[in-house]
């Protein structure tokens, strides 16, 4: 648990401090994970003493838990946005758009989840079962429910979440992998590409 600012509001250059933290961190924890990191590391790369760190976390584990924490709110708030009101096709789509977004612009994010995940979710187990879970059925039976209404095809809406996580995900998780393979040229739409294709797949799977 933080320790500064734990029992009253933190000062501007407190919050500050923090998130050069946190910036610092996410880099280290995304490329060495939990185990190889330090906090001489997380020091060095935020431009701050291991003192100064200290000051704010007990340790290592206490930051990377926060992380987490903070990651996987921000992580769902695509699912979470998904509308029963809206146009079942056009809120699909749009969550697939969201977490291409979040694969282009937030690897790291999305490494030390996937990261946490393979170690056996340890910091996260809980909420993978309860908050995480809870929402997933929520907007599964919403999907569930529009392919009752005849509104898309019938298919496994769980599984369908599942795949939208996968194809969007990998493009972050791999990245280097998929612009080996595709080379320097096609690299650089890769994630416009990917949103492309995964649309097109999408439309003929899901169109009633």
């Amino acid at each position: 648990m933080a320790k500064a600012g734990a029992t009253s509001r933190p000062t501007r250059i407190q919050r500050e401090k923090r998130q050069a933290i946190f910036e610092a961190a996410l880099n280290v924890f995304s490329e060495k994970g939990l185990r190889g990191a330090t906090l001489d590391q997380i020091a060095k790369a935020a431009g701050i003493s291991k003192q100064n760190i200290v000051y704010y976390f007990n340790g290592k584990e206490a930051i990377y838990s926060e992380l987490l924490e903070g990651l996987l709110e921000q992580w769902v708030s695509p699912l979470r946005d998904l509308s029963e009101d809206g146009d079942p096709m056009e809120e699909i789509l749009t969550y697939v758009s969201r977490k291409i977004e979040m694969s282009r612009d937030m690897p790291r994010e999305s490494r030390l989840f996937a990261t946490e995940v393979l170690h056996g979710a340890p910091r996260l187990g809980d909420m993978l079962n309860t908050d995480l879970k809870a929402l997933v059925d929520e907007k599964a039976a919403i999907i569930a429910g529009w392919m009752v209404e005849g509104r898309l095809a019938t298919i496994d809406p769980h599984h369908l979440i599942f795949s939208i996580w996968a194809m969007t995900q990998h493009y972050a998780d791999f990245d280097l992998q998929v612009q080996a393979v595709l080379g320097p040229v096609r690299s650089d739409t890769r994630f416009e590409d990917a949103e492309a294709f995964i649309t097109h797949m999408l439309v003929r799977t899901l169109r009633p």
